[in-house]
């Protein structure tokens, strides 16, 4: 049964890889179509064709590895300086971008010079490469608010957990008790694992986040509403300054931080609690956020990877992960202890994750990804802007096709960290049990 489960953790993965493929070529299609500009291809996935079908000018198929996907634009990049394309060149860096240039009018028909993608209003081309990364943006802010709004999230609650017998600072390397430690504030005033805290001071208390700030900013006497067993009870407890974790500002908490601060002397407790709207896109707010900064963390997390592929190293919770960690994962959700609809949640998150990540990836103002072509248009408009204002003549289009050789460097580059998370992710894998 556990096979069977991982198995069908791991597919019910690959569905949602080929669907999240599939929605980000469709955005780039769609407004390819919408401002009239030729497409042969859209495929999903790399490698032979195992099934197509031509419709209209474009033809639709799903190729054999589900490791990304395209279309095919013509005319993505300008003719040469002569306006036809130029001759093939002994040089390999001009070999490079001759050859993008070719493969950019590959298939050119008769009355494509109107439909090609380099003749359109850099607006335009800007659009038509956003439109991929926003349709992931869009699914995975879609999921994240339908999981959080609907199935709910794992979260510390306002509910009592366990309850600090004495007073120890958060930095203390021992949850013992020392001898002589006074009792915690919350032990004196009699609050109980499973107690519900309701209010604080009188304040409603709607969730650990407000409590714990409320806490915080208490030194003294107190009072604090609870729910046990369906009974409200005031206890009173005397808050005292403790050093205590730093706060994230979310309820979490700062790794190796410490401030002083009110204590009371309780862990709350977790459960799946449905959030509102407005906490789902706090929250959603703080993915993006901290996406951002595992992006710009990358390079730095290469050596730990490197350690963890091919020495002894631990591969950490947040070690970069590729498509066959994240499946591996996905066979891990389905084996977990937990109510069946949070095992379809965290699939979900999942997914919604994979999309965040390919938004965030894509835009990146580097050829070959979308972020750098526009880069490129918005770099045209402003040279064509200024142009105008200086009364210089119109410097024309921007020729994509010499970047490419930095292009093919940094796909290099990406391809070398692919094969690293890739190794690291079958020897030493992620795990989330």
């Amino acid at each position: 049964m556990t096979t069977l489960m991982t198995v069908l953790g791991i597919v019910v993965f690959a569905v949602g890889l080929l669907i999240s493929i599939a929605w980000h070529e469709l955005g780039h299609l769609s407004t390819a179509k919408l401002f009239g500009i030729r497409v042969p291809q859209y495929m999903v996935g790399f490698g032979p064709t195992i099934f197509s079908r031509k419709k209209g000018d474009t033809e639709y198929g799903i190729k054999a590895v589900p490791l990304g996907g395209y279309i095919r634009m013509i005319g993505m990049f300008p003719p040469g300086d002569d306006g036809k394309l130029a001759a093939r060149s002994t040089s390999p860096w001009r070999g490079m971008i001759e050859d993008a240039r070719s493969a950019a009018f590959e298939e050119l028909q008769p009355g494509d010079d109107k439909r090609l993608f380099y003749t359109r209003k850099p607006w335009k081309r800007v659009i038509v490469m956003f439109a991929g990364p926003f349709m992931n943006l869009v699914l995975a802010v879609a999921i994240f608010l339908g999981v959080m709004m609907s199935f709910g999230v794992n979260t510390q609650t306002t509910n009592v957990g366990t309850v600090s017998q004495c007073v120890v600072p958060a930095s203390a390397s021992t949850d013992k008790c020392p001898k002589g430690a006074k009792d915690s504030p919350a032990k004196a005033a009699g609050l109980q694992p499973r107690d519900k805290i309701v209010a604080f001071n009188g304040h409603r208390t709607p969730d650990w986040g407000a409590l714990q700030q409320d806490i915080r900013e208490t030194t003294g006497p107190a009072t604090i509403t609870v729910e046990r067993d369906g009974v409200r009870k005031t206890l009173h407890a005397n808050l005292i300054e403790n050093q205590v974790a730093k706060s994230d500002g979310n309820g979490g908490y700062v790794e190796g931080e410490f401030v002083t601060a009110g204590f009371l002397g309780f862990t709350p407790a977790n459960g799946v609690v449905q959030q509102s709207f407005g906490q789902s896109v706090d929250r959603m707010g703080n993915m993006v956020e901290d996406g951002i900064d595992s992006m710009i963390a990358l390079p730095s997390k290469i050596p730990d990877l490197w350690n963890a592929a091919f020495g002894d190293g631990e591969r950490k919770a947040d070690s970069p992960m590729g498509v066959v960690g994240a499946a591996r994962v996905g066979g891990e959700v389905a084996n977990l202890d937990i109510p069946p609809s949070q095992r379809i949640a965290t699939m979900l998150f999942l997914v919604a994750g994979f999309n965040l990540s390919l938004f965030l990836f894509n835009m990146l103002p580097l050829l070959p990804l979308d972020g750098g072509h526009i880069a490129g248009a918005v770099w045209e408009s402003i040279r064509r802007h200024a142009a105008r204002l200086v009364r210089r003549p119109d410097p024309g289009p921007f020729d994509v096709a010499k970047m490419m050789p930095v292009a093919y460097v940094i796909a290099g580059v990406f391809i070398c960290f692919t094969l690293l998370v890739l190794v690291a992710d079958v020897v030493n894998p992620v795990k989330i049990s």
